[in-house]
């Protein structure tokens, strides 16, 4: 079984930052952001295995995966997979700007 690298663009790492630090801060605790990042782990885990798991988009190289009330936007080429974005589904989806994210 092939197995994918993953690579993460500036702004998916940026936005899984922005998550976990949102609820370390409400919480004031980390014990929810730390099950919350092994959570998006196991996710993306299993992309490196099962690339075309996610959902199909308008572009037919990005699909999306969800998980909870997040979506991991993630495009797919040869031999890696790019995260693109993490987005909370509970945002308004204009914000989102998918096609300006892509190349």
């Amino acid at each position: 079984m092939v197995r994918y690298k993953i690579e993460w663009s500036l702004e998916a790492r940026e936005d899984l930052i922005d998550i976990l630090d949102f609820y370390n801060k409400r919480n004031v605790s980390s014990t929810y952001s730390r099950k919350l990042y092994i959570n998006f782990q196991k996710r993306i885990k299993l992309l490196s295995h099962n690339p075309f798991l996610g959902v199909r988009t308008d572009f037919e190289t990005v699909r999306v995966l969800i998980t909870d009330n997040y979506q991991i936007i993630y495009e797919i080429f040869e031999d890696f997979i790019l995260i693109i974005l993490i987005w909370d589904s509970r945002r308004n989806p204009e914000d989102k700007m998918i096609s300006r994210r892509i190349k």
